[in-house]
């Protein structure tokens, strides 16, 4: 390594440093998906970044999607997908594959992928430990409020347990989660994952909530990024339509968050290698970041 190169390195270090000081021993819950985990090099870069967080004293909490995957293998059993209001309409059946992906292919493989970096993770569903109780979402229309669309094993959070994260933080394990829950007659509810992450990173009290997307952060009216926010802030660009569309789930799932106490969330751009990274640990970041 050439003295020029070995400079950057110790600066980038240097920079990173009182990043790392103010993070540490604290909890960071990860919404993963969309690009970052679906192309090999993200995949990869995803995964050190969280082995890296651990390494130093932080504990990453990660909440994972699928939703192509499972509309993949739905395609390929001849069932097809389909959704009102941006939520899959999920049979027994679909519950079933939506199980069999988000709970074991795409789990599994997120796990073998941090492990093989050098991490100690461990693939959990909302149904391990009684983690995530779950409650049947009810769909209404604005034409007819009174009018409730049955979505089926749709579902939102009723509770968390948070102690069986806690104890695998402690053990010095990554969790990685599916968001899967389960309702009091023991039926299976398939929840997003977005709600999922905003929900436990409120009941962990963790310092920080990102949510990776395809998109590189919230932009104005301009399509420029706006990157640090408060939450009045937020409320703002929502009630003037600045925010809208399929931002506003997400925007809403990070301002619930920093109004229960979660210091900071992220909305990043995970097509962007080693995005948790640059996010965490640079001035500069790559996404939007909004606090109470």
């Amino acid at each position: 390594m050439d003295n020029k190169k070995a400079t950057s390195v110790v600066s980038i270090l240097a920079e990173a440093l009182p990043y790392l000081q103010k993070l540490n021993g604290k909890t960071i819950v990860i919404k993963y998906g969309g690009n970052a985990m679906t192309d090999e090099n993200l995949k990869t870069g995803f995964a050190r970044d969280i082995v890296l967080l651990k390494q130093v004293g932080v504990n990453p909490v990660v909440v994972h999607g699928g939703g192509p995957q499972i509309g993949q293998l739905l395609e390929r059993v001849g069932k097809e997908s389909k959704f009102i209001g941006g939520m899959r309409v999920t049979d027994k059946e679909t519950m079933d594959i939506v199980e069999m992906v988000l709970g074991g292919l795409v789990n599994k493989s997120i796990v073998t992928l941090i492990n093989q970096q050098g991490g100690r993770a461990v693939g959990l569903t909302g149904k391990d430990g009684s983690l995530i109780r779950a409650r049947k979402m009810e769909l209404t229309t604005e034409k007819q409020p009174s009018e409730i669309i049955d979505l089926g094993h749709v579902g939102e959070v009723s509770t968390i347990d948070p102690s069986v994260v806690t104890m695998l933080d402690n053990d010095n394990f990554i969790p990685v989660i599916a968001p899967i829950g389960v309702g009091e007659d023991g039926e299976s509810y398939n929840i997003n994952a977005d709600l999922v992450a905003g929900k436990l990173s409120t009941v962990l009290g963790a310092e920080k909530l990102l949510l990776l997307t395809n998109t590189s952060g919230i932009l104005d009216k301009n399509n420029t990024l706006l990157t640090g926010l408060e939450s009045k802030q937020v409320d703002t660009y929502i009630a003037d339509g600045t925010i809208h569309g399929g931002m506003l789930p997400k925007v809403n799932c990070a301002l619930d968050a920093v109004k229960s106490g979660v210091k900071t969330a992220h909305i990043i751009d995970g097509r962007v290698e080693h995005a948790v990274l640059l996010e965490l640990l640079t001035d500069e970041g790559v996404g939007t970041l909004m606090k109470g």
